[in-house]
């Protein structure tokens, strides 16, 4: 799956590269996407010491929330070991966010 776009003029580095390939087994239980597949990793930088991401969830209440949120810490720092704050965004997920929205087995 394409990487989402890095700002204009950087790269993402190869500790956000593994970091997002690790989030990749990372899943939303209710859907059984990974959160790469579904587009809720909304960005991912990694400074010297601390990473910070950046995601959404799929519903404002979803159950799974403590649990994804957990699981999002523990693959990024599973291959980048250093402290990781995970950040919820307010925004509303949709379908378009996705890489491949035709993994949902539905067309818009």
């Amino acid at each position: 799956a394409p990487a989402a776009p890095a700002p204009a003029g950087s790269l993402p580095s190869q500790q956000e590269m593994a970091i997002r390939s690790a989030l990749e087994t990372v899943m939303d239980p209710e859907i059984g996407l990974s959160v790469i597949d579904l587009g809720l990793i909304r960005a991912v930088n990694v400074s010297p010491g601390r990473t910070h991401i950046q995601m959404m969830l799929t519903t404002p209440f979803c159950p799974y929330a403590p649990q994804m949120l957990a699981d999002v810490r523990q693959a990024a720092t599973s291959v980048v070991p250093q402290e990781c704050d995970v950040d919820l965004l307010p925004d509303a997920w949709s379908p378009e966010l996705m890489p491949d929205p035709s993994l949902l087995g539905y067309s818009f």
